[in-house]
């Protein structure tokens, strides 16, 4: 229930670009899911370590063709995502697939302390390994009232 209030309260927010899950629950085998959390990880630890070159290596191919360098992409994360890159915390919730690929949820707390939902989009490369195809933010919704 809590997902679906979710998904909806996006939708109402008008974020056409945010990727929906084609198959409620659908599960990836464990050893994707490890390996797609493991992506994840070592690419925020990548930006904690401000090591550009490590956080673009772990970008899609399409990612990389937009960003060209790893200094471009990280002047991104900074000023457009400072919750990825520099977060107090990270709890991973579910993981679905979508008609765009996997999607991981992660609430990620900010610098601010105030959490918010990040989308992982996940692509699998011809070699079997998983990059980042996008990162998709959205406020929580206040579930107190």
């Amino acid at each position: 229930m809590r997902r679906a209030i979710f998904l909806l309260f996006i939708l109402l927010l008008g974020a056409p670009a945010l990727p929906a899950p084609a198959e409620e629950g659908a599960a990836l085998p464990p050893a994707d899911a490890a390996a797609i959390r493991k992506v994840i990880e070592d690419q925020i630890a990548a930006f904690r370590s401000d090591d550009g070159t490590r956080a673009f290596s772990y970008a899609s191919p399409v990612i990389q063709d937009r960003f060209r360098t790893p200094e471009n992409f990280m002047e991104m994360v900074r000023t457009a995502y400072p919750q990825v890159y520099r977060p107090r915390g990270l709890e991973f919730h579910g993981l679905a697939d979508s008609q765009q690929g996997p999607i991981q949820e992660v609430i990620v707390t900010g610098p601010d302390g105030v959490p918010v939902m990040a989308l992982y989009v996940m692509e699998r490369q011809p070699d079997g390994s998983w990059k980042i195809n996008g990162c998709y933010l959205a406020r929580i919704p206040d579930e107190s009232a």
